[in-house]
C-alpha cells in the first residue's frame, strides 16, 4: 500500500499542476531569503550610519562593509539549514492544489470539496514550520548524547512530522480535522513508515525542494487506501 501510494505519485511528478507548485514555493522561498537580506543591510546602515570612534583607534569607517559581507555570509548559511524547513513550510500553502491533481487523475467521481482559505492554509504552514524547526533544534541534543544513532533519530523524527502533516492535510480535505487525526491515530505506524520514506530523500540537496509536492501526492493516495480499508 506505502509503496503503491508513493510510486503513483511519482509517476505523476510531471504533472503541470506539481511544477506549479514546487516552483511558486522555490520562488517564495528565495523571495524570502532576500527580502532578509535586505532587512539586515537596511540594519546595518540605520545602525552605522554615524562613525564609530574607538580610543587609540580613531573613526572606523570600514565596520559597515565589513558587517555587510558578514551579513551576506550569514544569509547564505541560514539558507543551508532553512531552505528546507521553509521551502516546505511555503509549499505546503498549495498542496490543495496536488491533492486536487491526485483526485482528478485518479479518483475522478469523487465529490468537490470547498478550496481551503488563505488564512487557514497560512496558519497551517506557520504551525508545521513552527513545529519542525523547533523538533529538529531538540534533536541536536539527542544527536549529542547519541552520535551512532543521529541518522536513524533524523529520519525517524522528520518520517514522523512529514507524515502527520501531510496525511492530516490529504484527510482534513474530505473528513475534516477531527476525523483526520482519528484517522492518523488508527493508521499511526503506516503513517510513521510512508513518512519515512519521504524523509530519506531530505538529505539529497535539491531533491529534498521536491518533497512536499511528493509527500502530498502520496499521503493523499494513502489516505484513500485506508479509508476504504
Amino acid at each position: 500500500m506505502i509503496f503503491a501510494s508513493f510510486l503513483k505519485a511519482l509517476a505523476q511528478l510531471p504533472d503541470p499542476r506539481f511544477r506549479s507548485v514546487l516552483w511558486r514555493g522555490i520562488g517564495l522561498t528565495i523571495a524570502l531569503l532576500i527580502g532578509l537580506y535586505a532587512v539586515l543591510l537596511w540594519l546595518i546602515e540605520w545602525l552605522t550610519a554615524e562613525p564609530i570612534t574607538l580610543p587609540g583607534v580613531g573613526e572606523i569607517t570600514w565596520l559597515g562593509d565589513l558587517l555587510g559581507w558578514g551579513s551576506l555570509g550569514l544569509v547564505i548559511l541560514l539558507s543551508v539549514f532553512l531552505m528546507i524547513p521553509v521551502a516546505s513550510a511555503i509549499t505546503s500553502l498549495f498542496l490543495d492544489e496536488v491533492a486536487q491533481a491526485v483526485e482528478d487523475k485518479h479518483f475522478p467521481s469523487l465529490p468537490a470539496v470547498p478550496q481551503v482559505t488563505f488564512w487557514d492554509g497560512l496558519r497551517d504552514s506557520v504551525n508545521f514550520l513552527g513545529v519542525l524547526i523547533g523538533a529538529n533544534i531538540l534533536a541536536f541534543v539527542l544527536y549529542a548524547l547519541l552520535p551512532f544513532a543521529a541518522i536513524l533519530i533524523f529520519y525517524g523524527l522528520n518520517g514522523y512530522l512529514l507524515g502527520r502533516e501531510y496525511f492530516q492535510l490529504a484527510a482534513m480535505r474530505r473528513v475534516g480535522r477531527v476525523r483526520a487525526k482519528e484517522l492518523h491515530r488508527q493508521h499511526g505506524a503506516k503513517i510513521w513508515i510512508a513518512g519515512c520514506l519521504m524523509a530519506v530523500p531530505l538529505s539529497v540537496p535539491l531533491v529534498n525542494l521536491v518533497i512536499p509536492v511528493l509527500g502530498a501526492a502520496t499521503f493523499t493516495h494513502l489516505y484513500h487506501a485506508v479509508s476504504r480499508g
